[in-house]
């Protein structure tokens, strides 16, 4: 039961931060940890190269000819590093975004479908006899034993007991009526604004 909660938890507060922001602060991280010196390498080629440009704007191509024709050389060679070095950095987002997306996704809402399926059969809990009459085959759908709750319609209720209270917590810190300038909007608050000027 607390197991179910959790999880339904733990994928609505990934949907409330939005996973853009969680992707951007986990990819922070890996980088860090096993892309260091290629990063501090790229910092330094692109400080390398905004000095030899502005030395190569200052030389005369014609007075200083072979002073300006070693840092045009530099700047160029600079610029293929570093053009490398982008993609190798980009290829690494690409492949991180792939895993991470994956990775969240087996994590919250495949594991809910899988745990679902597995005790499809079994009750989380009992209702006492007669407690909400006819409708009671219902909270057992869709092979829980009669009386019980299964392990979807438990699912379903905590999902939307967790919206509730997300939105009265909204409502506790935003009154309605009051100004939410200067705040940062959720990723799903984004998504409806844009659904809404669609509409429009």
């Amino acid at each position: 039961m607390a197991t179910l909660f959790l999880m339904v938890f733990v994928t609505e507060l990934v949907s409330w931060i939005g996973q853009s922001v969680l992707l951007e602060f986990f990819y922070a991280l890996y980088l860090r940890i096993f892309y260091g010196s290629t990063v501090a390498r790229q910092r330094q080629l692109k400080s390398d190269i905004l000095l030899n440009k502005k030395e190569l704007l200052q030389t005369s191509a014609q007075d200083q000819f072979a002073k300006w024709a070693k840092l045009r050389r530099s700047v160029d060679k600079g610029l293929a590093d570093l053009e490398k070095l982008n993609n190798e950095l980009s290829s690494a987002r690409t492949a991180f975004s792939l895993k991470f997306k994956t990775a969240l996704w087996v994590m919250t809402t495949g594991l809910q479908f899988v745990i679902g399926w597995w005790y499809r059969k079994a009750a989380v809990f009992y209702l006492p006899p007669g407690w909400l009459g006819p409708l009671t085959w219902w909270l057992a759908f869709p092979f829980a034993p009669a009386g019980s709750v299964s392990c979807g319609m438990w699912q379903m209720a905590c999902r939307r007991v967790i919206k509730v209270g997300e939105r009265v917590a909204k409502e506790l810190v935003v009154p309605s009526g009051g100004s939410t300038a200067g705040q940062v909007p959720t990723e799903q608050e984004r998504k409806e604004k844009e659904e809404a000027g669609k509409t429009e």
